[in-house]
């Protein structure tokens, strides 16, 4: 098993993408070597920091960020096609990864977005990571659309959300997975709603990005810009089950040797601040999904 090219797919779902670390910390701590990273929106920003050899730094960086600091990464956008520039994000992300071109990463890494133009899904194997990665990262109304190579891009999972048609290229001997749009884990949604219950930390924590907003539409010479949270939230959550259903497409029309499902409630798109139990969350997944993999290694 140890010469078996693996690839590994990862796929979009904001916060659940954390679980993305504890999927490559469990087949890392368990001797499989990874040659082929493909990945849409936080996937293709964890794969890509994977490929530079760079995932131990990002996982202490986001397991010591605290809501303040999430709040502070977010830089708003004056313009109407998104809330963020998502700037401030990829500049602290360059800071502690540092510049990469894709084409010179030890593992190949392809990120996956989407074309606004023509509607096509983009594969993005060449060129500056970052630049790839913040393509792949637009969510629509959350951060604005980037320019690359003279096309305007959005958020992979718009079209992929989880993207295997790009490891063919490499011809791998096992593909692997993660679908961060599993069916709601019932279980999940009790302790979920336990947790709000007792504390208004996530309501807390609208507001304090809402008072940031609120701040900067003050600050700023133009007409402010009347930007509604609750339907931000609302579309967020209807972007998610759309991905769920083309994620169960995709994984029937290019099936895996093995999927890893993550339960799209298992948190919040912007509940980064759990990285800690979403990592463990993505090891105990690897665990259960991957069992025959390590039978056989």
């Amino acid at each position: 098993m140890a010469d078996k090219k693996i690839a590994l797919v990862l796929g979009s779902g904001g916060a659940r993408g954390m679980a993305h670390i504890g999927v490559i910390n469990w087949l890392q701590g368990n001797g499989f070597k990874i040659s082929t990273v493909t990945g849409a929106s936080m996937g293709a920003l964890i794969g890509g920091i994977y490929a530079a050899g760079k995932l131990q730094e990002y996982s202490n960086w986001l397991q010591a960020l605290t809501r303040s600091d999430i709040v502070m990464l977010l830089d708003f956008s004056f313009g109407t096609s998104g809330l963020f520039k998502g700037d401030r994000i990829i500049e602290a992300l360059q800071e502690l990864i540092g510049t990469h071109m894709i084409e010179d990463l030890p593992v190949s890494f392809t990120a996956v977005a989407a074309d606004v133009e023509t509607g096509k899904e983009v594969w993005l194997n060449d060129g500056p990571l970052f630049d790839a990665i913040r393509a792949s990262i637009a969510l629509p109304m959350f951060f604005t659309p980037f320019k690359y190579k003279g096309r305007m891009l959005l958020d992979g999972g718009l079209l992929n959300p989880v993207p295997i048609a790009p490891t063919f290229i490499d011809e791998p001997d096992i593909t692997i997975a993660v679908n961060l749009g599993g069916e709601p884990d019932k279980e999940l949604e009790v302790e979920s709603k336990k947790r709000h219950q007792q504390s208004n930390s996530f309501e807390k924590y609208h507001e304090k990005i809402l008072s940031f907003i609120a701040g900067l539409q003050a600050s700023s010479s133009d007409t402010p810009l009347q930007r509604d949270w609750d339907l931000i939230d609302s579309v967020s959550r209807s972007f998610e089950t759309m991905q769920g259903t083309i994620a169960r497409m995709k994984l029937a029309a290019y099936a895996p040797d093995f999927v890893i499902e993550i339960p799209r409630n298992v948190c919040r798109s912007l509940e980064f601040d759990r990285a800690q139990e979403m990592i463990a969350y993505g090891e105990k997944k690897a665990a259960e999904a991957l069992g025959e993999l390590l039978e056989n290694h």
